[in-house]
């Protein structure tokens, strides 16, 4: 008897095939999640959630066209938006860039003169 592999071009098809699959499956995957942003209101409500952790809110805002900004070593699409709360009895205004794909706060500033 001998022990020699026979070659099967099917299973070689197969594996070849699953590969490609898994490949394309992967980069439709990047891509996509590249490419989709997350809804204002929800971006909203995370930051409203963390403000709300020092004390009540008086309003807030976003802006609902996300724009291109050059943030560090790329460019990317961020919502504008505010917050609005009484610190030490004054009115207190913040504004923020919020990352449109994740949500994360790129930056925040409190409003002078307001």
């Amino acid at each position: 008897m001998s022990n020699t592999r026979h070659f099967s071009p099917l299973k070689t098809g197969f594996m070849i095939g699953a590969g490609i699959g898994l490949a394309a499956g992967i980069a439709s995957t990047l891509w996509v999640k590249q490419h989709t942003t997350k809804s204002p209101n929800q971006i909203l409500e995370e930051i409203k959630r963390s403000f709300l952790a020092e004390g009540p809110i008086e309003g807030s805002w976003i802006e609902h066209e996300a724009t291109f900004i050059d943030h560090i070593v790329r460019e990317t699409k961020a919502y504008s938006g505010g917050i609005v709360r009484y610190e030490d009895d004054e009115l207190v205004v913040y504004e923020f860039l919020a990352d449109a794909h994740s949500g994360t706060i790129l930056s925040i500033s409190q409003l002078e003169g307001i």
